[in-house]
């Protein structure tokens, strides 16, 4: 048997001031959805950006390959009764200030890569 339609399940026309605040509800939730996807826009392209400029050539020439848990090792050779007084490290270069056995100075400079010094400087007072 039919239902009969009861004036309760008909929609009512809402009053003017609830029109007008639902309109503002629909027309902010609209510039916020509007805002949400230009923000989003931004941050792909950004994404996009960087994943573009990050280069992916061979490594530099020079680097030094260290096996996975396997530290590196090896011999640096300086004059028979040097001392080190300090040293530095940039890159694949040490840098080692040696006090001579004549008692002079001077700087070493080993390449880790290569494994060999490549430069000696000594340190004289004028």
């Amino acid at each position: 048997m039919p239902r009969p339609i009861a004036e309760e399940d008909e929609e009512k026309p809402l009053d003017p001031e609830a029109e007008k605040v639902r309109r503002k509800l629909v027309r902010f939730m609209g510039i916020n959805l509007g805002l949400l996807f230009l923000a989003l826009m931004v941050v792909i392209a950004a994404v996009v950006y960087r994943m573009g400029k990050v280069p992916s050539g061979p490594e530099p020439v020079g680097a030094v390959q260290v096996p996975a848990g396997e530290p590196l090792s090896g011999d640096i050779v300086l004059p028979v009764g040097a001392k080190v007084v300090s040293q530095s490290l940039s890159g694949n270069r040490v840098s080692i200030d040696a006090e001579l056995v004549d008692g002079g100075r001077a700087i070493f400079v080993y390449d880790i890569a290569e494994r060999r010094i490549i430069g000696q400087f000594a340190i004289r007072n004028k």
